[in-house]
């Protein structure tokens, strides 16, 4: 998808206003796992998630092509929505975000906080974004849809300053939702001429990425039940398929209780905070232990953002339900 010296501008441009992550060997991960355990934190971004930098370098290239917008609608979960959000209003435009009811409440209001409109509509994330391209085509503003190349852009420099920290990875870890992570980790390596293994990650109720691959066409599911909102989508995106099922060596995935226990794992082995989404990769690892003992296993913590209420319960030793 990309050139090193496209992922070297593109990095520049995301390091004016994302500074660089850490990626950091956590040795009671390695203990748990068995391996060398490397996860980069994604979480310590601004916005709490990765998702911050396809927002720059999009709207970068919206900025400089079309000129006459006077904003952006987008539909999302949230991280997506805090990264639009941001960077369309450091540039003086609208930001128009939908959510669908009954979504984090903590992320509503951080995507408010950097300056959304933000508008409530739909049972899930595919009917909100179904209603965001519907607005676009009645208002002048332009439609961010989940994935998109200027997105992967953006998205790819965490994989580039990964694969340049740790170039000896074995295999890395990715968690799904629409595809951009899981894409920009394979632009990143293989602009970089690595041979790592990626391997993504969908949760149980909400597989249609690894069925897709599975059938190898697209397939829609009829609902996404995890409380996992980063990944909870029915409807993958036919532009990341076609990346993911020739260039990522497999999809696995796992349960929301296995996502409850890398959330528990994450807190007492390094401290940190992971969203559903951003331990999923851990749980994966976890799940496929055996395979990977004595490699160098990379795992993308993607964001952070959990509601306090949801957290408490997780760390009881509950697994909440969507």
């Amino acid at each position: 998808m990309f050139t090193i010296q496209d992922l070297e501008a593109a990095h520049a441009l995301v390091s004016r206003s994302v500074p660089p992550t850490p990626a950091l060997d956590w040795p009671l991960l390695g203990e748990a796992l068995g391996a060398t355990v490397v996860v980069k934190h994604e979480n310590h971004a601004p916005t709490g998630a990765f998702k911050v930098r396809g927002g720059v370098t999009f709207m970068d290239w919206l900025t400089r092509t079309h000129p006459d917008m006077q904003g952006i609608v987008t539909a999302t979960r949230g991280n997506h929505g805090q990264s639009q959000a941001r960077a369309a209003t450091e540039r003086g435009l609208r930001a128009k975000v939908l959510v669908p009811r009954g979504n984090s409440v903590e992320k509503n209001a951080a995507m408010r906080a950097y300056g959304a409109e933000l508008i409530e509509h739909g049972d899930d994330f595919d009917e909100a974004r179904e209603e965001a391209m519907r607005i676009a085509e009645t208002e002048p503003l332009f439609p961010v849809p989940p994935f998109h190349k200027e997105l992967v852009r953006g998205v790819a420099t965490y994989g580039y300053e990964l694969f340049s920290a740790w170039p000896d990875l074995d295999v890395v870890y990715v968690p799904i939702g629409c595809g951009s992570g899981l894409c920009g980790t394979i632009a990143a390596r293989d602009a970089l001429g690595f041979d790592t293994e990626i391997v993504g990650v969908v949760a149980e109720g909400a597989a249609g990425a690894k069925l897709s691959v599975e059938a190898g066409h697209l397939v829609e599911t009829n609902s996404a039940d995890t409380f996992a909102d980063g990944m909870a989508v029915r409807v993958p995106v036919q532009a990341a398929f076609d990346i993911y099922s020739r260039k990522a060596a497999r999809i696995g995935a796992v349960s929301d209780d296995e996502i409850a226990a890398a959330i528990r794992l994450f807190y007492t082995a390094t401290h940190n905070i992971a969203e559903g989404a951003g331990a999923a990769a851990l749980a994966l690892a976890m799940q496929e232990k055996e395979r990977n003992t004595g490699r160098r296993v990379g795992v993308v913590l993607s964001g952070g953002n959990l509601d306090m209420p949801v957290y408490r319960s997780l760390l009881s030793g509950e697994t909440p339900r969507p």
